[in-house]
């Protein structure tokens, strides 16, 4: 039973397979639209290729010095979840620029084809997700015996995930920014319009920021997620075979609900998108739900819990994950109260819209608060610290349906950018354009899960870190008369205000640049606004590129070296301290900036779509400024935080035995 695990992960990689082989076997499309898709995948694989140069110094200095620290198998184990994390990206990123162009030539015989490829994209993603994530963690796990190795394999995802994730924001919004600031607001063209120099980094943008960015995001958290689950159920329950494997087949159980569920994604006779996407999504968590009654019966006894005892809290991680969907959804789609107050409030200027988006991004994390706080108060009254690992666990079990529909958001994106930009006829755009909308939503509500999946991990892994100190003979106490631990926590809470601050100052920079290099074609290139010669796409891409790679060093180094600062300098219990400082502030600024930003984004789609005086009108324009705010908030800052605190807490746990 032990290699089960095993035997599911590399079943849901030959899933992944057969999806690819589909997907290769559509239409590609015509001669124009194939260039275009193919600017654009040329320009994520260089993005993406250097991006892993840059952090491959970086991982492999620190391969060395974990060996020479904590031994080869740890150094071993940080090498494999770096290496993982980056390959499930890349994979992703490629399907991502190859299905593209199939969609929009899909979108030709009407939206069902279209979507149902678009989902296939997508679900090639979540499954290389999930299923190298287990492959790495049950693989490692039983070749080694060795859960401190398992903490290391952890700490290389994560920290390949914030590089990801923050090279990947600055570089898409960098360049969706520029290009609204000139195409939209100054020249008043269409976005997506092959005019406007900084569309194709745009379009690339979306692959490696949404698409190689999240995957690597949703890979660390899946793996930190179980490997926390594996090491706290080996410090309560020392000895105990089932506290290290309940993980894993939770988690194996989710991966084959989701494939089952993948199937149960097509439009119904309302022609409704989103709902035929959310069909899948319960489908998968139903299944999984029946899926845990067997694992649950089987281990829960020779752990001293009767079955409700852990089941309740794995239905509970269930329900957690389903009401951050529709509280994000509430919040950030269209047809709801949220986004339309921000389009009303376009009417009266640019900063009405600013200060609208900003109150309904605040706003958007009062309802998830309620939700995570109920989870935790269940999980802990049903099985204690273990039925919150269960909770967890069980809400990241459906992590590969839920990274398909991320996924879905960039190919759609792209594929109605296709369409502009090839010129196909309003019928076409009409199709991608409706996939596109709803995709702008999945992205937002899967972001809402990631960082709620996050902050419950981090508490896991928080856990892991006190059980470590007391399985130690440390006599250490968390008490907020402490000090320590109150200095802890104000620089624990610094950190994700910090860390966003940097995020978004370069998004910021890297925008004005793509901004002053778009304007000096539109102005030195003769017959570039009439549409008789083509823009230069590649100084852009280069623009973006460069500023990218440069500016996620600094920010990505900092949850780093700050624990090892304040663990070394003021103890274990700062260090405790800053954990949980950075756990609540984080889960709060992450929230409100990806439901902030997603709700402006939204927004301006609103007044586009002809309400409100519709495009070029006074509210549009505003409406695009509070977008381009938006952009990094959701995009860049917002996501980053959540690898952020995983790495916080995995680096305290690395060096807990060196501070006691």
């Amino acid at each position: 039973m032990t290699y089960l695990p095993v035997v599911v992960s590399i079943f849901v990689l030959v899933f992944a397979l057969f999806l690819i082989r589909r997907i290769q076997a559509s239409k590609e499309g015509t001669g124009k639209m194939v260039a275009i898709s193919g600017f654009i995948k040329e320009g994520a694989l260089a993005y993406l290729k250097r991006q892993y140069k840059t952090v491959a110094i970086v991982a492999v200095f620190l391969f060395f010095l974990l060996w020479l620290l904590l031994g080869f198998k740890t150094g071993l184990g940080f090498l494999i979840g770096a290496f993982f994390s980056g390959l499930a990206g890349f994979v992703g990123m490629i399907i991502s620029t190859k299905t593209n162009v199939r969609v929009a030539e899909a979108a030709k015989s009407g939206m069902g084809p279209a979507l149902g490829l678009a989902f296939q994209g997508g679900a090639v993603t979540g499954f290389l997700v999930v299923g190298l994530g287990l492959l790495a963690v049950s693989s490692f796990y039983i070749l080694t015996q060795d859960l401190k190795s398992l903490v290391a394999l952890g700490f290389g995802a994560s920290l390949i995930s914030v590089f990801a994730r923050l090279g990947g924001g600055i570089y898409t919004k960098a360049a969706d920014v520029g290009a609204d600031l000139v195409g939209k607001i100054e020249k008043g063209i269409p976005e997506d319009d092959p005019r406007n120099p900084a569309v194709i980094a745009d379009q690339v943008g979306d692959n490696v920021g949404d698409c190689a960015g999240m995957a690597a995001d949703i890979f660390e958290t899946y793996v930190v997620t179980l490997v926390a689950g594996m090491i706290l159920g080996g410090l309560l329950f020392p000895g105990k075979v089932a506290a290290l494997t309940l993980p894993l087949f939770l988690g194996s159980a989710g991966i084959l609900a989701s494939i089952i569920a993948s199937f149960f994604v097509k439009l119904g006779k309302n022609r409704n998108v989103m709902a035929a996407l959310y069909k899948g999504l319960a489908g998968a968590c139903v299944l999984s739900a029946l899926g845990f009654i067997w694992i649950i019966k089987n281990s829960a006894p020779s752990l001293n819990f009767s079955f409700w005892q852990l089941y309740l809290p794995s239905l509970m991680g269930l329900l957690v994950a389903g009401g951050m969907f529709v509280i994000t959804e509430y919040y950030t789609s269209k047809q709801y109260g949220p986004v339309k107050a921000i389009a009303q409030s376009s009417q009266t200027g640019h900063a009405t819209n600013i200060i609208r988006g900003l109150a309904i991004g605040m706003q958007a994390t009062a309802l998830p608060v309620g939700v995570i706080a109920l989870g935790i108060l269940v999980s802990f009254w049903a099985g204690g610290m273990e039925g919150l690992a269960v909770t967890v666990v069980s809400m990241l079990s459906v992590a590969g349906i839920i990274v398909a529909l991320d996924s879905y958001g960039p190919i759609t994106d792209n594929a109605s950018g296709i369409a502009e930009m090839s010129g196909l006829e309003g019928e076409v755009r009409q199709v991608t354009d409706a996939l596109d909308a709803v995709g702008n939503t999945t992205k937002a509500v899967t972001k809402a899960y990631a960082i709620a999946s996050a902050a419950l991990a981090a508490l896991v892994l928080f856990a892991a870190y006190v059980q470590e100190i007391q399985d130690l003979g440390a006599r250490v106490t968390f008490l907020l008369d402490d000090y320590r631990v109150v200095v802890g926590l104000f620089i624990g809470g610094l950190l994700p205000y910090l860390f966003s601050s940097m995020a978004m100052t370069a998004v910021g920079k890297a925008a004005g640049k793509v901004v002053e290099e778009a304007r000096r074609q539109f102005r030195e290139i003769a017959g570039l606004m009439e549409g008789k010669q083509k823009p230069d796409y590649g100084t852009c891409v280069d623009i973006v590129t460069k500023a990218a790679l440069k500016e996620m060093i600094m920010p990505a180094l900092l949850p780093v070296a700050l624990p090892l600062l304040v663990g070394f300098l003021l103890g274990p219990e700062a260090l405790g301290g800053l954990l949980i400082g950075s756990i609540v502030t984080g889960f709060f600024v992450a929230i409100s900036m990806t439901s902030g930003g997603a709700a402006w984004d939204n927004a301006k789609k609103y007044i586009e779509e002809g309400n409100l005086g519709g495009k070029g009108s006074p509210a549009h324009e505003a409406a695009v400024t509070g977008d381009t705010v938006g952009d990094p908030y959701k995009d860049t800052a917002g996501p980053a935080i959540n690898p952020m605190i995983k790495v916080l807490n995995i680096v305290a746990l690395l060096i807990v035995a060196f501070l006691v």
